[in-house]
C-alpha cells in the first residue's frame, strides 16, 4: 500500500467511498489555499509577451540589469517560496483525497481505498480503459477518465458529417 501523509477517515455507500471525513483544520487549509490560488498572479517568463519565439512558460530572470530580477513595479511577478500552498494540504485533491499518479494497470495494486487515482497524461487508449475497468473493480474513484467508455453519439456522428 502507498501511505499517505495524513490519516483520512472516509464516508463508504456500499462499499463505494463517496467522500472523506476532514477534520475542521484541515477543511480551513483547503478554504485557504483555495483563495490563495485565486490571488496568486500567473507568472510568466520574461518578455515573453514581446517575442514569439519565447514561451510564457516561467523561467527565472537571472540577466545582471533585469527589471523583473530587481523587482520593478509595473513588472510581473516572480516566483516566491511565500506563494506556496499550505504543507498539509499540498498534493491533496480538492475533494479531500490524496492524488496518485497511475501509469499501468499494476499500479493500482498498490493504491488504498482511501485515495483517487489520476491516470498518467502519456497512457494510450487501450491501456486507459484496462485501468478505468480495474479500478471500478476496486472501488476506486478515477478523476480523469477523458471520456472514455461513454456511449454518447459525437456532434459529427449525429449529423452525418
Amino acid at each position: 500500500m502507498i501511505e499517505t501523509k495524513l490519516p483520512i477517515e472516509v464516508e463508504e455507500k456500499e462499499g463505494v467511498i463517496v467522500k472523506p471525513k476532514l477534520g475542521v483544520e484541515k477543511r480551513r487549509l483547503l478554504r485557504v489555499r483555495k483563495l490563495q490560488k485565486t490571488k496568486k498572479p500567473d507568472f510568466i517568463r520574461q518578455e515573453s509577451w514581446r517575442y514569439k519565439r519565447v514561451k510564457s512558460s516561467w523561467r527565472r530572470p537571472r540577466g545582471r540589469d533585469s527589471r523583473m530580477r530587481k523587482k520593478d513595479a509595473g513588472w510581473p511577478k516572480s516566483v516566491e517560496i511565500g506563494y506556496r500552498s499550505p504543507v498539509k494540504v499540498r498534493g491533496i485533491h480538492p475533494s479531500g483525497f490524496e492524488e496518485i499518479l497511475i501509469h499501468n494497470p499494476k499500479d493500482l495494486e498498490k493504491v488504498n481505498s482511501k485515495s483517487v487515482v489520476r491516470i498518467g497524461h502519456t497512457v494510450g487508449l487501450k491501456k486507459r480503459l484496462i485501468i478505468i475497468e480495474k479500478a471500478n473493480e476496486l472501488s476506486l474513484r478515477v478523476l480523469n477518465t477523458r471520456g472514455v467508455g461513454e456511449d454518447e453519439p459525437k456532434e459529427s456522428e449525429e449529423n452525418g458529417i
